[in-house]
């Protein structure tokens, strides 16, 4: 079947899109392009002709949403039926994600018997064992995992990661995490945003102090230089804000010092106990700050004020059996709400789908909060809301395309997006095709 005519919008008459006429429909998603979305996240429909991605040409997949009048992405053309979405953000894994280091722990961590966060930290397990096998781990090891961590992620429908240095502490090996993110970036078909986290944890034998001496004075030099030669890229910097970690005036210097090499800011903070995270990330500018869990009211209003996004983190919470993050609150204080899974060795998710699930159980958010604030939001998080998020013209053209008749299934069937997911579309091609697609859907 042959590719549909083009035809001119009706809204922007120096414009055409890709798409046989249909009934009127509002060309563009409610809002204004690129901005994120509040309570009630609100979710508009479209018609099968309104979005062009970047490059003039049609993921003619997305014609699966309205049943069909162009040849499919893959060389088929679909059922009728099904729906079609933004591909997901992942601010990590939008967001926050640690997937490119090296050994598993053992499963449960210690989490699962019972054993605080802190007290496995302590004890010199959690991170620091991380940072061991991760060291010892050649940079081709490093990336083939990596690789298949990513590719999981892309099953589930993420098409935009967070990725995030943070097991090496020392300069080599934090260098050897980001070659292999940029590696990645490279040579995969999936959007890529990169951390370094040098202050993920303080190394042994050394105190706060030192750490954060080191970081400004060694690593954020070397980054400056590595950007300027064009061999890397790095996009944001973050600190592990917490008791017993990095305080907050060690905080304060280290994201200080990253802003100034251009680095965004997007950190943890107030997780496991108050430290005024919220408040530090709104005078600094931050763009995001993660986990939020103990974060005070004037946190709250802050970070509404200054336009940082909160990246809350279900599956942490979950797994570690902390509060729950106070999610109604500040959607209802205007706080920007985004979702990540924290995919790390503690919280080892690589479905948003699911962290959308437990969004809305656990944190009481509607579906259509939970789609925002793991798509538009979580792009917001990451400073590319104006290229990812949402379906819109001159956006890159990333898509989900699932095998229900009702976008609402991917996040009510829990676990179920492995047999909902029929196609992730990255910038219109696609990247991955499940092998059970075309089967009829009973959703």
């Amino acid at each position: 079947m042959g590719r549909a005519a083009q035809r001119p919008c009706q809204q922007h008459p120096d414009k055409t899109h890709w798409g046989k006429p249909t009934e009127s429909l509002p060309c563009l998603p409610r809002g204004r392009p690129g901005a994120p979305l509040g309570a009630g996240g609100a979710i508009s429909r479209t018609a099968p002709g309104d979005f062009e991605p970047s490059g003039g040409r049609p993921p003619a997949a997305i014609w699966r949403c309205h049943g069909g009048g162009a040849a499919a992405a893959a060389g088929e053309r679909p059922a009728a039926g099904a729906g079609v979405r933004p591909g997901r953000e992942v601010p990590a894994a939008g967001r926050h994600g640690q997937p490119g280091r090296a050994a598993k722990r053992q499963p449960g961590g210690g989490t699962l018997a019972g054993a605080s966060y802190m007290e496995i930290h302590q004890a010199g397990g959690g991170i620091h064992f991380t940072v061991e096998h991760t060291r010892k781990a050649t940079e081709e090891e490093l990336f083939n995992t990596f690789k298949h961590r990513l590719e999981r992620m892309r099953r589930a429908g993420s098409t935009l990661v967070e990725c995030k240095s943070g097991y090496g502490l020392n300069l080599e090996t934090e260098l050897k995490m980001l070659r292999v993110i940029e590696r990645a970036k490279q040579s995969m078909d999936i959007g890529i945003s990169s951390t370094y986290c040098g202050a993920h944890s303080v190394p042994k034998g050394k105190t706060a102090t030192e750490a954060a001496d080191d970081i400004i004075n060694n690593h954020l030099p070397k980054l400056k230089e590595l950007k300027l030669s064009g061999e890397m890229h790095v996009n944001n910097i973050d600190v592990f804000c917490e008791k017993g970690v990095f305080d907050l005036d060690s905080t304060r210097r280290i994201l200080q010092a990253g802003k100034d090499i251009g680095l965004q800011i997007n950190f943890h903070g107030d997780e496991l106990h108050p430290m005024k995270s919220a408040e530090l990330g709104a005078e600094l500018g931050a763009q995001a700050i993660s986990h939020l869990e103990e974060v005070s009211d004037e946190g709250i209003a802050a970070i509404a004020r200054a336009k940082c996004a909160a990246v809350l983190l279900p599956t942490t919470a979950y797994m570690l059996r902390l509060k729950q993050p106070q999610a109604r609150k500040m959607l209802n204080e205007g706080v920007i709400v985004a979702l990540g899974s924290d995919f790390n060795p503690n919280a080892y998710c690589f479905s948003m789908p699911m962290v959308m699930h437990l969004a809305c159980v656990n944190m009481k958010m509607s579906m259509n909060e939970a789609l925002a604030a793991a798509t538009i939001n979580a792009a917001y998080a990451l400073g590319k809301s104006d290229t990812h998020g949402s379906i819109e013209i001159g956006k890159q053209g990333d898509l989900v395309i699932i095998n229900s008749s009702r976008w609402e299934h991917l996040i009510y069937q829990f676990g179920g997006h492995q047999t909902l997911i029929d196609y992730v579309i990255v910038k219109g091609e696609v990247v991955y095709k499940n092998e059970r697609c075309g089967i009829t859907s009973s959703y």
